[in-house]
């Protein structure tokens, strides 16, 4: 219930009082630099999801984290394949950053390129679609910031040090350790250590079929060093190191069909992040951000041209000045970004050379560079309105070292929302904001092409964003509810070769990158729920049609852009009768898609002679979850959860479609969801 409740207020509770003093110390929106929850005036469809939530579901991955969020969805199943959605929109059209680390580039596009471990994790906060000036580069479909948890946030009152171990077993099918110490330096400045291991063996699908390639080992190592130093700084410095190794197959978020082998991969990532924040309570404050971090990914196609390796590095930072000006509260900075990608042939070069455009060359490099100005005026006009309006500039430089040539593009983009409170508890909410993305360094897996071919178009534009929305929002009594209206339109979408035509055309590389188009997502979400004692239920619906130039879009063939999801509806009830027991129920709803037309490249292409039509059915999943303290208190804790109580067999909505009664595409399917999952978890606390 804390998430919706604090994505609803998030654009009206936080500035009246007499709506804000009802929210509960954990609901209340934490102001800390880049760790802060987004706020956007004019939105009612942005969520929190806090650390209750992460533990009581025992929560594991991506598809966990985001299992009851509004027009968000995970799909890819298998956890190294996982992709998030937000209105239709994928990932990589977010801007989504981990204590301000920007994460961003893509190693394979059959590999998702998120990847957190839910045990770190203090809360999420979730934007979607374009919002304020602050909200980072190239934030087109909204914005999604992790924010990994403090010693402070785990101190016992009068206590120095502390320690937390958990055990995990999930009968669908593996076992989660972890180890968390943390202590006080000196004063309110501590440290936190934290060691997670998981080994996961293949999953089950509702109909008791094992799904080949769904296993895998993850190793996570987290510290981080930080707080309050007194006269208003604050500081935190933390690194993290994540590694994923398996079998998979050669796609891994598509099947491994009978017969076909499995693939030894490997992934790390390194996030090393220092942030600092000065608010003496006067009328200017600082926050200064500065991280780097490095992704990896290495596939042995031992059956074609052996070990392949990819690795995205991002370094950057943001500085922040914030100044409360009378009735307004004005944010401005800066922000650099620079991305490299490279992948390469890791093998014998008599291998890998006969697959090769040039046997000469086997590494490959792209480097791309983003520079931003920003300024966001929240203005309190009167104690019942609330105005929002800024502005950001943004360019963007894009080099393909390795065969030379590149783009360069540059744009502002503005925004505008207001609040009103109606009568007590009902606030109107209306904004209209605008993004700018221009070309970025590619997916790593597709940067090898033939020298005398362009993968960019000549005189490529920037995408360009503008999103509309408009609702109300009740809070009042324990009841809160809001409505909320919704269009977003992407102008000159910049995709891989959507509509070439090979008709008289030049010849070109697989990889093409041109403008092929405008994107439109519009929809609608309601959102409802009340809180009465120890019982509390809420819920939420929404429906939303992602189209490009009219046409929907699907998973397999707006690679990189979108994908089709039927409606959506969830209802969630809670009980806690006490601090020592807590209960949830969940039950989730995919409405079926029906005719769901495709195969729009392929056409144009030559490859069939007309679109063809998929079906994705419908699914329910149930999902229920219990904490027990035997003692009163969080020292030790036993937690029990069964998702997907049903045991329903389904592929994801956001995962890739089922083309497999097309002739000629019996290999393009999504991976089937796990079956039932029984998870016990137990914590102590020293």
């Amino acid at each position: 219930m804390r998430e919706y409740k604090a994505g609803l207020l998030a654009a009206a509770a936080l500035f009246w009082p007499t709506l804000a003093s009802a929210q509960s110390t954990d609901d209340r929106i934490d102001t800390e630099s880049n760790e802060a929850a987004i706020v956007v005036v004019g939105k009612l469809t942005d969520s929190v999801i806090d650390r209750e939530d992460i533990e009581i579901t025992q929560a594991n991955d991506l598809g966990d984290l985001f299992r009851r969020t509004p027009s968000v969805s995970v799909g890819g199943a298998i956890g190294i394949a996982e992709k998030i959605y937000v209105r239709g929109l994928e990932d990589a059209q977010l801007n989504i950053s981990i204590d301000g680390a920007q994460v961003q580039g893509t190693l394979f596009h059959h590999v998702g390129r998120v990847s957190v471990e839910p045990e770190l994790l203090e809360s999420i906060d979730v934007q979607t679609g374009a919002g304020e000036a602050t909200s980072g580069f190239g934030a087109i479909g909204g914005a999604i910031r992790f924010r990994t948890r403090d010693a402070v946030d785990l101190l016992e009152p009068g206590r120095d040090f502390g320690a937390i171990g958990r055990a995990g077993w999930f009968s669908n099918d593996g076992y989660k350790l972890s180890g968390t110490a943390y202590g006080r330096i000196a004063g309110d400045v501590g440290i936190i250590a934290s060691y997670v291991h998981q080994n996961r063996d293949p999953y089950e699908d509702g109909d008791g079929n094992t799904v080949p390639g769904s296993g895998a080992e993850q190793n996570v190592g987290f510290v981080k060093i930080g707080g309050n130093v007194g006269l208003g700084h604050d500081f935190s410095l933390s690194y993290e190191q994540r590694e994923e190794k398996g079998e998979f197959g050669a796609r891994p978020n598509w099947p491994v069909l009978e017969g076909d082998p499995l693939f030894p991969a490997q992934a790390q990532r390194r996030t090393a992040i220092a942030n600092y924040r000065y608010d003496g309570g006067g009328p200017i404050g600082l926050e200064l951000t500065g991280y780097w971090s490095k992704a990896e990914f290495e596939l042995d196609r031992f059956d074609r041209w052996g070990l392949y390796g990819a690795d995205i590095e991002n370094w950057g930072g943001d500085v922040r000045l914030n100044l409360a000006l009378g009735a307004h509260d004005v944010t401005t900075g800066v922000e650099y970004r620079n991305d490299s990608v490279t992948s390469a042939y890791l093998g014998d070069p008599a291998m890998w050379q006969p697959w090769a455009w040039d046997p000469a060359i086997g590494r490959f490099t792209e480097e791309g560079e983003l520079f931003g100005i920003y300024v966001q005026d929240r203005w309190q006009v009167t104690e019942r309105l609330l105005v929002s309006f800024g502005a950001r500039y943004d360019n963007y430089s894009l080099d393909l070292v390795t065969y030379g040539g590149g783009a360069d593009s540059d744009g502002v983009s503005f925004n505008a929302g207001a609040n009103y409170e109606l009568v007590p508890g009902l606030v109107a909410n209306i904004g209209y904001a605008e993004a700018f993305r221009g070309k970025e360094i590619g997916d790593a897996f597709t940067l090898e092409h033939n020298a005398a071919w362009a993968i960019l178009q000549p005189d490529l534009r920037p995408e360009k964003v503008n999103n509309i929305e408009a609702g109300l929002v009740y809070d009042r009594d324990g009841l809160y509810a809001s409505a909320a209206y919704y269009r977003m339109e992407i102008e000159d979408v910049v995709l891989d070769q959507l509509y070439r035509d090979r008709t008289g055309a030049p010849p070109q590389n697989n990889t093409f990158y041109e403008n092929v188009g405008e994107f439109r997502s519009e929809g609608f979400e309601l959102r409802a729920g009340y809180r009465f004692g120890a019982f509390g239920i809420d819920g939420f619906y929404n429906h939303y049609n992602p189209e490009l130039n009219g046409m929907p879009v699907n998973g397999y063939e707006h690679l990189a852009l979108g994908n089709t999801l039927g409606d959506q509806w969830n209802v969630s009830a809670t009980f806690d009768p006490s601090r020592a027991l807590g209960f949830e129920a969940s039950l989730t709803r995919f409405e079926r898609v029906d005719d769901l037309e495709v195969l729009f490249r392929d056409q144009d292409l030559g490859y069939v002679p007309s679109t063809q039509f998929i079906d994705k059915p419908g699914y329910t999943t149930v999902d229920l979850f219990a904490r027990w303290r035997p003692f009163g208190t969080d020292r030790f804790e036993v937690l029990a959860a069964i998702y997907n109580l049903f045991d329903e067999t389904c592929i994801a909505h956001a995962s890739v479609g089922d083309y497999t009664a097309i002739p000629d595409y019996g290999i393009v399917r999504g991976v089937n969801e796990p079956g039932r999952n029984i998870r016990l978890g137990a914590s102590i606390r020293f």
